[in-house]
């Protein structure tokens, strides 16, 4: 029983990346890096699951700028992903839209 606890405990919390998308080469942002996206979506222990989408230098999307979604609009994934110099254009498919402006997840964000 305590084994099953702790392994339970240890498994928790945990996210799995449901939606990858990166920036076009033809897109060049001001600190000369390439930019990636992902929706992440959460396991928490007392059973919420929440979504984040994650904009970033890191390809494995461990540093960058979160920005919440709801479970209920982000369950479905991501419709389209449209970057441009000025920011990331990201759309649901319920018809949610998100704009996220590139000085949000520049630099390191």
């Amino acid at each position: 029983m305590l084994s099953t606890a702790f392994l339970t405990v240890v498994w928790w919390p945990r996210t799995e990346v449901t939606y990858r998308d990166s920036a076009p080469a033809t897109v060049v942002y001001a600190d000369d890096s390439p930019h990636f996206l992902g929706l992440v979506h959460g396991h928490t222990l007392p059973g919420r699951h929440p979504y984040k989408m994650a904009i970033g230098r890191d390809p494995s999307l461990s540093y960058r700028h979160w920005t919440d979604l709801d479970t209920t609009v982000a369950a479905n994934g991501i419709e389209s992903v449209t970057w441009t110099e000025s920011g990331v254009r990201v759309r649901l498919p319920t018809g949610h839209e998100a704009f996220i402006p590139a000085q949000a997840f520049l630099h390191g964000r």
